[in-house]
């Protein structure tokens, strides 16, 4: 994963940064900046953004450096500028639509006032005038940005969709001022298409230029909107930060910002605040809601030693914490640097979309001008000239350059908010392909820790009596089984007596004195070395508890055994829910542990899992992937991001299962924020979901102009509908992409 690394005056051997890209219009525009970039020697790779309007290079500082490339760039007419680490994002789209709407709101009145004139009075010359007055400001105030982007591209040998806007509506507005100025009524010629350059009225195309013009920058403004909107969860991100916090110093309490807190204040939250930084609480009990991190809308209860991310809400109590990251090493920074990285990732379906925007517009150029051509020899030089303009204004490459981006900005973004974390646009297109989900036993489909299931008195007696002993017994014991029978006394039982003596046999259990009565719980071995009999209940129980993948052992004193005690890693409670939804999206799910194929097959049946991996060490769990694979197999890995890590990378799509302040995201795809294994299905439908956007905007993109310039070649196509129809592309793709964020679990 791409990580952005802080500028400094020396910048290190390998060196990724990430620059903010201006003067980008469409994807060719993208397309070019890109070709620029990779041109340069010393890049090893450089991918440009438009939606995002970012650019991520991967060089060599030795040989060249970020003014080269900043001049590499700005040579071909475009302005590139380094993002220094920390720095929050900014948000272009807000100035952009503030600068769109300006000059919206003067275009149109002047470009309707032109067309009324231009249907009404066109045997007027006073109109013709007055259309020329109106048409004048549109064309080169309203216009201004294309004309001079247009001028920029042109200085830099290059062109893009400011260019096909420029030189269609300059066409027809200097043809318009020839035909009023020069023609007027100077004759009365009729040429073969039938437009009249004299006696009567010199045709004008005054309107069509304005209101070209006109569309073009409602369209640039929707975009704008709309690309505000999908990046929306950079900036809800950004936003759920607390400002201040309330540092204690000697005791003492007192408000300072958010960014003054160093790792080791203390600082104090209290019901109802958000949590300032990320910390261990040191003292006080309370819920956290942790639901911006998870997804999860139920509180989780916190206590000394727990860790507290930044950004959560305290509920109830009152909590005291120690801070251990702030700033941008916090995981809130850490969730918005992903994301950021993910939204200005490429899906490789999009490298199609990208060669096409790099040649479209000199290939539209060159098809306008053969329009022309066309047409003129033919003897309708008035139809030529109309057809060529709606060549260059329909053929409009935005569409393409946003498929891709703006679904990717909006299906990780609402991923976010749902506490799915989504690597970018190679991982959306892997995901469509999984047919397999293996799943980590211990820790991602059970608890991970052991818990007291059975308690099983020899001839029906007392369990309560034989669970307080042993319990007893086992309270010195560090024993993961002794601290399940321990724990599960505590959660059952009023109290436990205390035992004495205590002494711990290797490998066969523990004995201590209860009452002054010797007491020993263990495996067999030790009951008989104890010389206390084992009645055949209790054996069968055993052997009824082991089959279903549990630990017994038995409790024993006064001469025989007096009942059996059995542990289990207990199964999430979710677990088989999570199982059966992706059953149900026809994915084949496998099970994979280090345990018995007793105890693995039992855990299986009950989450109804049918294919088993069981006794496979974690070093051969990659393995185990690669045999999946070698059958043909499509296999996604689910973990915990740390012991699984090798198979995490192993699989084409590794989804780690987080808890909010341990995000382990460099061996995964996917890292889902909430321990909530249901998260497993959500974020393959979610990123199945967005990749289907994303075809359907690129099916959208190409179909509109395969059918539309031919169109408008052959003189079927006006140009003022030709450039509605342009904006309305560009829009329609982008609210596509916008419907991604209704999706729900």
């Amino acid at each position: 994963m791409s990580q952005l690394r802080e500028r400094s005056a020396e910048v290190p051997a390998a060196s990724e940064l990430e620059f903010t890209v201006s003067g980008m219009t469409c994807g060719s525009c993208a397309a070019r900046v890109q070709k620029v970039l990779n041109r340069q020697e010393g890049v090893e790779r450089a991918a440009v953004n438009l939606a995002t309007e970012k650019a991520v290079v991967a060089f060599d500082p030795a040989t060249v450096g970020v003014d080269d490339l900043v001049a590499a760039v700005g040579r071909a007419g475009y302005g590139l500028v380094p993002v220094e680490a920390g720095t929050p994002p900014v948000d272009p789209e807000s100035e952009a639509q503030a600068m769109w709407l300006r000059r919206l709101v003067v275009a149109w009145p002047l470009s309707l006032a032109v067309l009324v004139l231009s249907m009404g009075f066109m045997d007027d010359t006073w109109a013709r005038w007055l259309a020329l007055a109106l048409a004048t400001p549109v064309q080169f105030w309203c216009g201004w940005p294309f004309l001079h982007a247009a001028g920029v591209r042109a200085r830099a040998w290059s062109a893009n969709m400011d260019t096909l806007v420029a030189i269609g509506t300059l066409a027809a507005y200097f043809y318009s001022v020839w035909q009023v100025a020069v023609v007027g009524r100077t004759g009365t010629t009729t040429m073969a298409d039938g437009m009249v350059t004299g006696g009567t009225a010199a045709h004008h195309y005054f309107d069509s230029a304005a209101l070209i013009i006109s569309f073009v920058l409602l369209g640039r403004y929707f975009e704008a909107r709309a690309k505000g909107r999908a990046s929306s969860a950079i900036k809800a991100l950004l936003e759920l930060g607390a400002k201040e916090a309330r540092l204690v110093v000697d005791g003492a309490e007192r408000m300072v910002p958010a960014g003054q807190v160093r790792v080791g204040d203390v600082v104090r939250v209290r019901p109802g605040e958000k949590v300032p930084v990320d910390g261990e609480v040191v003292d006080g009990r309370s819920a956290v809601d942790e639901s911006m991190l998870t997804g999860e809308s139920v509180p989780v209860d916190k206590r000394p030693g727990d860790q507290v991310a930044g950004a959560t809400i305290n509920t109830d109590g009152v909590l005291t914490l120690r801070a251990t990251a702030v700033g941008t090493d916090t995981a809130l920074a850490h969730i918005v640097r992903l994301v950021d990285e993910a939204q200005g990732t490429k899906a490789p379906v999009q490298r199609l979309a990208d060669e096409v925007a790099a040649v479209f517009v000199p290939v539209i150029l060159v098809l306008a001008t053969a329009t022309l051509a066309y047409w003129w020899a033919a003897g309708h030089p008035s139809t030529g000239l109309v057809a060529a303009v709606s060549v260059l204004i329909i053929a409009c490459p935005c569409a393409l350059g946003l498929a891709t981006p703006t679904a990717i900005m909006v299906g990780t973004g609402r991923g976010a908010a749902m506490g799915i974390l989504i690597k970018g646009g190679e991982v959306l297109e892997r995901s469509k392909k999984i047919d397999t989900v293996v799943f980590d036993k211990t820790g991602t489909l059970t608890r991970g820790h052991m818990a007291l299931t059975d308690v099983v008195a020899a001839g029906g007696g007392d369990e309560h009596g034989v669970l307080a002993r042993a319990a007893a017994a086992e309270a010195g014991s560090e024993h993961p089984v002794g601290r399940a029978v321990v724990d599960g006394a505590a959660s059952r039982l009023p109290s436990v007596p205390a035992a004495t003596d205590f002494a711990a046999v290797a490998g066969h259990g523990v004995r201590a004195s209860v009452g002054g009565t010797p007491v020993h719980v263990g495996r067999r071995l030790l009951m008989d070395e104890a010389g206390l009999a084992i009645p055949a209940e209790l054996e069968e129980a055993v052997a009824r508890l082991e089959d279903e993948g549990r630990t017994a052992v038995y409790a024993g004193w006064d001469g025989r055994a007096r009942g059996v005690l059995a542990v289990a890693d207990t199964v999430k409670d979710d677990a088989r829910a999570a199982v059966a939804e992706l059953v149900a999206m026809g994915v084949q799910v496998v099970m994979i542990t280090g345990d018995n194929r007793r105890t693995a097959a039992s855990i299986a049946a009950q989450l109804g899992i049918e294919r088993v991996l069981a006794e496979v060490l974690p070093a051969d769990k990659v393995e185990e992937v690669r045999r999946l694979q070698a059958e043909g197999r499509v296999v996604a890995m689910v973990g915990d991001g740390i012991n699984d890590a090798p198979a995490l990378v192993q699989a084409d799509l590794g989804i780690a299962i987080g808890t909010g302040t341990d995000v382990a995201i460099e061996s995964s795809d996917i890292t889902l924020l909430s321990p909530d294994l249901a998260g497993v299905a959500t974020a393959i439908r979610l990123s199945r979901r967005t990749f289907r956007t994303i075809l359907q905007n690129l099916g959208w993109a190409f179909g509109y102009n395969v059918a539309a310039v031919p169109l408008a070649m052959a003189g079927a196509l006006n140009p003022v509908v030709a450039s509605a129809a342009m904006a309305f592309s560009s829009v329609s793709v982008v609210s596509n992409s916008l419907r991604l964020r209704r999706f729900r679990r």
